[in-house]
């Protein structure tokens, strides 16, 4: 009697679950006895697992008993935090933690030596740990859409840095650390509370496109004509009057641009002082030739 309602228990429990929601694929997965290590692509240049739009309010336990993971998508869930066990992935060389509830990162991330790309942009940091300078092969970091004001002055290690976003933070002025990453190449600054720009740009040798729109900058240093690489330099939506004499050494600045995506200046919605607004108007040589003549008339 016992043994048989203990069965019609097992078939009423087999009934609910099979009745209940749909599981997770990751975690339907593992139910179902498959090996974590299943999950796994195996490409041509990285070992990747992507969990992108899974529900998941923590990453599964099982991800940090994958060591040999290169490439990890984690973006567009509900991760409110990432433990420290991320350390023992020390063979990433892509983390993308993109679009969550993240308000901050572990210290650990220091120890992921190999990793060379990493998103962390549409978070809630409000910080970022200065274990990150650990990293010295990072070349893209995307901080994006945060509440960020400032950064570590550490971050002056991460020489092999071409690409960094911190567009839509709260920076009021540009960190004095990003002006030592000369390697830069794509600097994205837009939507923040700038007031300014320091001298000290004129360090970002290697620079090809500066992205500050939409801030409070009144004028542009003389030290930015000095960055004879850029090919877009996008000032849209500040509050700049003037224009230094000496823009017209950007030569790589094909024309003025207002396709978001082109390269050339961008100056758009500025309350330049005449007669600037209609030397614009006639193309990027008629506000070049304007600056030199005036510049050689000074």
């Amino acid at each position: 009697m016992g043994t048989e309602h203990s069965k019609n228990e097992r078939r009423r429990s087999m009934v609910f679950l099979r009745k209940g929601p749909k599981l997770p694929a990751w975690e339907d997965a593992l139910l179902s006895g498959k090996e974590p290590k299943s999950l796994l692509k195996r490409g041509l240049r990285y070992v990747s697992l992507s969990l992108i739009m899974k529900g998941m309010t923590s990453a599964p336990d099982f991800l940090w008993g994958l060591p040999e993971v290169q490439k990890l998508n984690l973006s567009r869930n509900q991760l409110v935090v990432i433990p420290p066990s991320l350390g023992k992935l020390d063979r990433l060389v892509v983390l993308n933690l993109g679009g969550n509830c993240l308000k901050c990162l572990p210290k650990e991330i220091g120890l992921l030596r190999n990793l060379k790309v990493l998103f962390v942009n549409m978070n809630c940091l409000t910080e970022v740990p200065a274990e990150l300078s650990l990293c010295r092969k990072l070349e893209v970091l995307s901080l994006s859409h945060n509440c960020i004001s400032q950064l570590p002055l550490s971050f002056t290690d991460l020489t092999s840095l071409r690409k960094l976003n911190l567009s839509n933070n709260r920076f009021v002025q540009i960190p004095l650390c990003i002006f030592a990453l000369r390697n830069l190449d794509f600097l994205h600054l837009g939507s923040n509370r700038l007031e300014g720009i320091a001298e000290s740009v004129q360090y970002l040798v290697n620079l090809q496109i500066f992205i500050i729109e939409n801030n409070n900058i009144r004028s542009l240093p003389r030290s930015l004509c000095f960055l004879t690489t850029l090919e877009l330099l996008n000032v849209d939506y500040n509050a700049i009057q003037t224009l230094p004499d000496d823009l017209y050494l950007l030569r790589r600045l094909p024309r003025i641009a207002w396709n978001p995506m082109d390269k050339g200046l961008h100056i758009a919605h500025n309350p330049l002082s005449r007669p600037l607004p209609e030397v614009v108007e006639g193309g990027l040589d008629a506000l070049f030739n304007y600056l030199r003549e005036k510049k050689e008339h000074n």
